[in-house]
Protein backbone atom coordinates (compact mmCIF):
# COMPACT_ATOMS: atom_id res chain seq x y z
CA UNK A 1 0.00 0.00 0.00
CA UNK A 2 1.21 3.51 -0.86
CA UNK A 3 -0.15 6.52 0.94
CA UNK A 4 0.86 10.17 1.10
CA UNK A 5 1.80 11.73 4.43
CA UNK A 6 0.95 15.40 3.92
CA UNK A 7 3.83 17.07 5.71
CA UNK A 8 6.96 19.04 4.86
CA UNK A 9 8.27 18.52 8.40
CA UNK A 10 11.15 16.05 8.05
CA UNK A 11 11.19 15.39 11.81
CA UNK A 12 7.54 14.30 11.72
CA UNK A 13 8.20 12.18 8.64
CA UNK A 14 11.08 10.41 10.42
CA UNK A 15 8.95 9.76 13.53
CA UNK A 16 6.04 8.37 11.55
CA UNK A 17 8.21 6.22 9.24
CA UNK A 18 9.59 4.52 12.36
CA UNK A 19 6.02 3.55 13.37
CA UNK A 20 4.61 2.38 10.05
CA UNK A 21 5.11 -1.27 9.03
CA UNK A 22 7.05 -2.14 5.87
CA UNK A 23 3.87 -3.08 3.96
CA UNK A 24 2.81 0.60 4.00
CA UNK A 25 4.99 2.85 1.84
CA UNK A 26 4.85 6.51 2.82
CA UNK A 27 5.09 9.07 0.07
CA UNK A 28 6.13 12.58 1.03
CA UNK A 29 4.78 15.77 -0.49
CA UNK A 30 8.06 16.00 -2.40
CA UNK A 31 7.38 12.54 -3.89
CA UNK A 32 4.11 13.79 -5.42
CA UNK A 33 5.61 17.14 -6.51
CA UNK A 34 3.56 19.14 -4.04
CA UNK A 35 5.77 22.15 -3.36
CA UNK A 36 3.20 24.68 -2.21
CA UNK A 37 2.30 25.44 1.38
CA UNK A 38 -0.87 23.58 2.27
CA UNK A 39 -3.38 25.88 3.98
CA UNK A 40 -3.83 25.56 7.75
CA UNK A 41 -6.50 28.16 8.43
CA UNK A 42 -8.82 26.30 10.79
CA UNK A 43 -9.19 27.23 14.46
CA UNK A 44 -8.87 23.67 15.78
CA UNK A 45 -6.19 20.99 15.57
CA UNK A 46 -8.77 18.61 14.06
CA UNK A 47 -9.81 21.20 11.50
CA UNK A 48 -6.25 21.75 10.27
CA UNK A 49 -5.55 18.03 9.92
CA UNK A 50 -8.76 17.56 7.92
CA UNK A 51 -8.06 20.62 5.77
CA UNK A 52 -4.59 19.33 4.83
CA UNK A 53 -5.79 15.80 4.02
CA UNK A 54 -8.67 17.13 1.91
CA UNK A 55 -6.31 19.49 0.08
CA UNK A 56 -4.06 16.65 -1.09
CA UNK A 57 -7.02 14.48 -2.09
CA UNK A 58 -8.73 17.35 -3.95
CA UNK A 59 -5.61 18.73 -5.71
CA UNK A 60 -3.51 15.60 -6.28
CA UNK A 61 -5.98 12.72 -6.10
CA UNK A 62 -3.95 10.60 -3.67
CA UNK A 63 -5.20 8.75 -0.64
CA UNK A 64 -3.39 10.47 2.17
CA UNK A 65 -3.21 11.40 5.79
CA UNK A 66 -2.23 14.62 7.50
CA UNK A 67 -1.65 15.46 11.10
CA UNK A 68 -1.78 18.54 13.22
CA UNK A 69 -0.36 18.74 16.70
CA UNK A 70 -0.71 21.27 19.45
CA UNK A 71 0.65 21.77 22.94
CA UNK A 72 -2.21 22.61 25.30
CA UNK A 73 -1.25 24.22 28.62
CA UNK A 74 -3.94 24.08 31.32
CA UNK A 75 -3.26 27.41 33.04
CA UNK A 76 -3.24 29.14 29.62
CA UNK A 77 -6.72 27.77 28.76
CA UNK A 78 -5.28 25.36 26.20
CA UNK A 79 -2.88 27.79 24.54
CA UNK A 80 -0.78 27.68 22.45
CA UNK A 81 -2.96 24.86 21.03
CA UNK A 82 -3.65 25.16 17.32
CA UNK A 83 -1.15 28.07 17.19
CA UNK A 84 1.74 26.06 18.68
CA UNK A 85 4.02 26.29 15.62
CA UNK A 86 3.65 30.07 15.34
CA UNK A 87 3.13 30.93 19.01
CA UNK A 88 5.93 33.51 19.00
CA UNK A 89 5.30 34.68 15.45
CA UNK A 90 5.06 33.72 11.80
CA UNK A 91 8.77 32.77 11.70
CA UNK A 92 7.73 29.47 13.37
CA UNK A 93 10.90 29.27 15.47
CA UNK A 94 10.87 26.54 18.12
CA UNK A 95 13.29 28.36 20.43
CA UNK A 96 11.25 31.56 20.26
CA UNK A 97 8.08 29.56 21.00
CA UNK A 98 9.64 27.83 24.03
CA UNK A 99 11.09 31.08 25.36
CA UNK A 100 7.70 32.80 25.10
CA UNK A 101 5.91 29.89 26.82
CA UNK A 102 8.44 29.67 29.67
CA UNK A 103 8.19 33.43 30.18
CA UNK A 104 4.38 33.32 30.25
CA UNK A 105 4.39 30.51 32.81
CA UNK A 106 7.20 32.21 34.76
CA UNK A 107 7.08 30.70 38.28
CA UNK A 108 3.51 29.41 37.99
CA UNK A 109 3.24 26.14 39.92
CA UNK A 110 0.51 24.74 37.66
CA UNK A 111 2.52 23.53 34.70
CA UNK A 112 0.14 20.80 33.53
CA UNK A 113 0.03 20.39 29.76
CA UNK A 114 -0.72 17.87 27.08
CA UNK A 115 0.33 17.27 23.52
CA UNK A 116 -2.53 16.44 21.19
CA UNK A 117 -2.15 15.00 17.70
CA UNK A 118 -5.02 14.49 15.31
CA UNK A 119 -4.50 12.50 12.13
CA UNK A 120 -7.02 12.89 9.32
CA UNK A 121 -7.05 10.02 6.83
CA UNK A 122 -8.63 10.56 3.42
CA UNK A 123 -8.97 7.09 1.84
CA UNK A 124 -11.47 5.59 -0.62
CA UNK A 125 -13.29 8.93 -0.59
CA UNK A 126 -13.97 8.63 3.15
CA UNK A 127 -12.55 10.67 6.01
CA UNK A 128 -11.41 9.11 9.30
CA UNK A 129 -9.71 10.78 12.26
CA UNK A 130 -7.46 9.42 15.00
CA UNK A 131 -6.40 11.28 18.16
CA UNK A 132 -3.39 10.75 20.40
CA UNK A 133 -2.82 12.58 23.69
CA UNK A 134 0.21 12.62 25.97
CA UNK A 135 -0.18 14.32 29.35
CA UNK A 136 2.72 15.89 31.18
CA UNK A 137 4.18 19.12 32.52
CA UNK A 138 6.18 22.06 31.24
CA UNK A 139 9.64 22.12 32.79
CA UNK A 140 11.29 25.25 34.19
CA UNK A 141 14.02 25.21 31.54
CA UNK A 142 15.03 23.50 28.31
CA UNK A 143 16.72 20.12 28.60
CA UNK A 144 17.85 17.62 25.95
CA UNK A 145 18.99 17.58 22.34
CA UNK A 146 16.62 15.05 20.70
CA UNK A 147 13.27 15.69 19.06
CA UNK A 148 11.93 19.01 17.86
CA UNK A 149 9.44 21.75 18.69
CA UNK A 150 8.56 21.93 22.39
CA UNK A 151 10.27 18.59 23.21
CA UNK A 152 13.00 20.20 25.39
CA UNK A 153 10.41 21.63 27.82
CA UNK A 154 7.77 18.87 27.86
CA UNK A 155 8.10 16.12 30.45
CA UNK A 156 5.59 13.29 29.99
CA UNK A 157 3.65 12.08 33.01
CA UNK A 158 5.44 9.32 34.98
CA UNK A 159 8.83 10.16 33.42
CA UNK A 160 11.71 12.16 34.85
CA UNK A 161 13.03 13.47 31.55
CA UNK A 162 11.79 15.58 28.65
CA UNK A 163 10.92 14.27 25.20
CA UNK A 164 14.20 15.85 24.05
CA UNK A 165 16.14 13.62 26.46
CA UNK A 166 14.49 10.42 25.15
CA UNK A 167 15.41 8.29 22.18
CA UNK A 168 12.92 8.14 19.33
CA UNK A 169 11.71 4.63 20.20
CA UNK A 170 10.70 5.64 23.74
CA UNK A 171 9.12 8.90 22.61
CA UNK A 172 7.11 7.08 19.93
CA UNK A 173 5.94 4.42 22.39
CA UNK A 174 4.45 6.93 24.87
CA UNK A 175 3.91 10.05 22.78
CA UNK A 176 0.86 11.67 21.24
CA UNK A 177 1.93 11.17 17.62
CA UNK A 178 2.82 7.52 18.23
CA UNK A 179 -0.60 6.88 19.77
CA UNK A 180 -2.41 8.47 16.83
CA UNK A 181 -0.23 6.70 14.24
CA UNK A 182 -0.81 3.33 15.93
CA UNK A 183 -4.57 3.87 15.58
CA UNK A 184 -4.05 4.79 11.91
CA UNK A 185 -1.94 1.68 11.25
CA UNK A 186 -4.47 -0.58 13.01
CA UNK A 187 -7.19 0.90 10.80
CA UNK A 188 -5.17 0.50 7.58
CA UNK A 189 -4.33 -3.12 8.46
CA UNK A 190 -7.94 -4.06 9.29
Amino acid sequence: MEIVFATNNLNKLKEVQALVPKNIKLLSLKDINCNEDIPETQDTIEGNAIQKANYIKDHYGYDCFADDTGLEVSVLNGAPGVYSARYAGEQRDANDNMTKLLKELDQNTNRQAQFKTVIALQINNMLHTFTGICEGTITLQKSGEQGFGYDPIFQPKDYDKTFAEMDLALKNSIGHRGKAVNQLVDFLNS
